[in-house]
């Protein structure tokens, strides 16, 4: 357990990834896709709520879809924030990228506890949705590889 917790908040920060390799090629996909969907929610003119959410703005009134509208913007500013730390621990702080790894499983289980207990209402089964799952297994599964120590002499890339 000490050895988990010396990985997940090492004393010196490096550009060392410390774990298995396939846990940090993964890292890259994972945060290509954080990078676009907090695009979409940010720059999209409907912030993605009914164009990919499906959630049915036009049924709203105009005042009701501006609203969503801007949370959703709000949303996507707030993901495209913690996603440029994902992208400054790739290029730079590797061995936070277990660490990054808990904060997605975190997040995204949370977003499904919430999301149980106070739906939203979709036409159909919006992707963020139906990735949940998979995503947070993969995370998962990628988090417990990142503990494991490499076997292989690790390189500052720095």
């Amino acid at each position: 357990m000490t050895q988990i917790l010396k990985t997940l908040f090492p004393k010196q920060i490096t550009n060392t990834f410390p774990g298995q390799k396939i846990a940090l090629y993964v890292f890259i996909p994972l945060t290509l896709m954080l990078i676009f969907r907090s695009c979409m929610h940010l720059l999209a003119p409907d912030g993605g709520a009914q164009s990919i959410a499906t959630i049915p703005l036009d049924t709203y009134s105009d005042g009701a879809a501006a609203n969503v509208i801007a949370i959703f913007s709000q949303w996507g500013l707030s993901q495209l924030l913690l996603t440029g730390l994902f992208i400054l621990v790739l290029v730079r702080y590797r061995s936070l990228i277990p660490l990054f790894y808990l904060v997605f499983v975190l997040e995204w289980s949370g977003r499904m506890a919430v999301g149980h207990f106070k739906p939203v209402v979709t036409l159909e089964t919006a992707p963020g949705a139906a990735a949940s799952l998979p995503l947070l297994a993969i995370a998962l599964l990628m988090l417990v590889l990142s503990l494991i120590p490499s076997k292989r002499k690790n390189e500052d890339t720095s």
